[in-house]
């Protein structure tokens, strides 16, 4: 691909966690083992919420779609990486670059999308109980889910495609194990004002937006639970949503704690290192979030397990 007078661009270098070949079998073993129980820990999530009638509801509707995301979010990243120890190639092409891009910022931010409206879900069931379900129909629920996919292939395609007009020169080498859209935007040797524009904006109004959203369902929640009189109901009323809220504080501190921290320390490696955290351990901890903190989804799993061994 041409760019004006720079050099040809058709590859780039994922540098990676550590160039010591001691530690890439190491690396290798921990990623798989991470990568297999988020697809399958999700996957059990999924099969368990589709085979249970009685988890026909909004809130597992959305739990099956965070599942799917969460494995489309893992094998974006995680399979290249793997591929690249096991043949000691740190290659990714420039096509194969602006793909991961696209496909990262879409699965991210549908995270972000499918986690505010389990949020409002929530604050629905609590503060608006007689109303749940005319509230929370079946159309709604699909809109919001139809909504959230046509917003991020939109929001995915402009930064990727905004990404195809800057040009690189020689510095080829991505400090990531992926290709991450503010270090490849940072490698570029045009102008990429507008690119940074576009790309805090889009922080701002599609993360930060949806953040608020949150924050105010919750705040209404807390209002309401604080106006139960018996203490058995309020336990009630918050245990419908404490899986929900830990895996809202655990994506959200951690993506929030890398960014600040490489802020911070403007180190490269280290960014790379904490942003396994919202990447990798976050979908693999949120099928156990969801399973073991939830008596519905224990049962229904307990019975899935059961029809499969007769």
């Amino acid at each position: 691909m041409e760019r004006g007078n720079d050099t040809q661009i058709s590859e780039f270098l994922l540098l990676g966690f550590s160039e010591d070949p001691e530690l890439q079998s190491i690396i290798f073993g921990l990623f798989l083992s991470m990568y297999l129980i988020t697809v399958f820990g999700n996957l059990l999530i999924i099969l368990a919420i589709t085979s249970d009638s009685h988890l026909h509801t909004p809130m597992y509707f959305f739990l099956s779609n965070l599942s799917f995301v969460d494995i489309c979010f893992t094998s974006t990243t995680i399979p290249k990486m793997l591929w690249n120890i096991q043949t000691q190639s740190k290659v990714i092409t420039y096509e194969g670059c602006i793909t991961q891009i696209y496909f990262l910022i879409l699965f991210a931010v549908l995270d972000i999308f499918l986690l505010t409206a389990m949020a409002y879900d929530r604050f629905v069931a609590i503060c608006h109980p007689l109303h749940y379900t005319v509230i929370m129909n079946p159309r709604l629920c699909g809109l919001l889910v139809l909504m959230s996919w046509i917003i991020n292939i939109l929001n995915s395609s402009l930064q990727s495609l905004m990404m195809l007009q800057l040009s690189f020169c020689t510095n080829i080498e991505i400090p990531h194990f992926f290709c991450e859209l503010n270090h490849m935007v940072q490698l570029a040797c045009s102008d990429t004002f507008v690119n940074n524009i576009v790309m805090y904006f889009a922080a701002v109004l599609l993360g930060g937006g949806p953040f608020a959203g949150i924050l105010y369902s919750y705040s209404k929640i807390v209002s309401c639970i604080r106006r139960i009189s018996s203490a058995q109901g309020k336990y009630k009323a918050f245990s419908t949503c404490a899986s929900h809220l830990t895996v809202v504080s655990l994506f959200y501190c951690t993506m929030l704690g890398v960014y600040l921290s490489s802020a911070a320390t403007h180190n490269a490696h280290s960014s790379a290192t904490a942003s396994v955290m919202y990447t990798v351990i976050t979908p693999m901890l949120n099928p156990f979030i969801y399973s073991l903190r939830n008596k519905d989804m224990k049962r229904a799993l307990k019975a899935f397990f059961v029809r499969r061994n007769v």
